[in-house]
């Protein structure tokens, strides 16, 4: 009866941690879209390094009540997670301004067969073939629901290989630090997150200057505008831990695969909030598919031998609770 209950007790914890992440994720989606398309903060990579300073002061204010216990981290291993992260952020946001939404889509979902890559030559481990197709129907039905327009230019290649590859890899150092080191999501972001921030702030007007030719200390910073950053630093904190959280419990590739959920409540969303314009046929086939991928993958890859690492696995952390 004490492992069913136990086995319970996770599968709940499990649960609550993707549906904050689920939520802290829509959220954060649409408050920076309205700061972007109705306030004209267009300055994606320094509202990220804002975000990471936020999580900074949380984690430091946890640490001062005692939430947050000490622990370590080398230095190298430190840097490595940073520069793979931000790499990712700038990628992605390159990527997003030289390809089409078309070919942004189908690079976001290569991630999942590069995090699949990663975690078989990396953790050795196996998939069962149920798993591999239900990943395959997860990819289709996403790819139906968003992939129209599909143009390519060799920039866009370059920047869209670099956002893969770099994402790809800074989620699985995310599930190998919290393994290797036995540090807890707070602990993680408590490492992270000031390199983060720090780096982000220095780059990012740069950055941004170059891809928008704004400046972000000219921008006229109206209430109105000032509350939806405030609010999207906020959310931020919530989608950072939330991730760092679900990728200890899920794994990279777990996470990726449910991560494609979101993409499918923001297409609800976006009907009860556009009209029936947003939502056709294609879409709704699409979506099918993948809810369909997405139950098979999670009963799959939980059967024995659906997902499972050969030969000796790094220390593996507390579970959070």
């Amino acid at each position: 009866m004490a492992p069913a209950r136990k086995a319970e007790d996770k599968a709940a914890v499990d649960a609550a941690a993707w549906m904050f992440n689920v939520v802290t994720s829509v959220g954060i989606i649409i408050v920076n879209k309205a700061l972007m398309a109705t306030h004209g903060f267009s300055f994606a990579t320094t509202l990220t390094g804002m975000h990471f300073a936020t999580t900074t002061l949380m984690t430091i204010i946890l640490k001062m009540l005692g939430f947050v216990q000490p622990s370590h981290l080398p230095l190298p291993e430190l840097l490595k997670f940073v520069v793979f992260a931000n790499f990712s952020i700038v990628g992605m946001n390159i990527s997003l301004m030289w390809n089409s939404v078309g070919f942004y889509q189908i690079a976001k979902l290569s991630m999942i067969p590069v995090s699949c890559l990663l975690e078989v030559v990396l953790d050795k481990i196996r998939y069962s073939r149920d798993t591999k197709l239900s990943i395959g129907v997860v990819l289709l039905g996403v790819g139906v629901c968003t992939v129209t327009d599909v143009s390519v230019n060799a920039r866009g290649f370059i920047a869209a290989f670099i956002a893969v590859w770099s994402t790809s890899m800074q989620q699985y150092y995310v599930h190998y630090l919290q393994r290797k080191y036995s540090l807890s999501s707070f602990n993680l972001l408590a490492h992270t997150a000031p390199a983060q921030a720090a780096s982000l702030l220095l780059l990012g007007p740069f950055l941004d200057f170059w891809l928008t030719n704004a400046r972000v200390d000219k921008y006229d910073y109206k209430t109105a505008s000032s509350i939806f950053i405030f609010l999207s630093c906020t959310i931020a904190v919530g989608t950072n831990l939330s991730q760092f959280i679900c990728i200890g419990r899920f794994t990279a590739v777990s996470f990726q695969v449910l991560g494609h959920m979101k993409t499918i409540l923001v297409l609800i969303m976006g009907f009860f909030f556009f009209g029936k314009e947003n939502l056709n046929l294609q879409v709704v086939f699409g979506m099918f598919i993948a809810i369909v991928g997405m139950i098979w993958y999670g009963n799959a890859s939980s059967k024995p031998g659906g997902k499972e690492r050969r030969g000796h696995s790094l220390p593996t952390n507390k579970t959070e609770t």
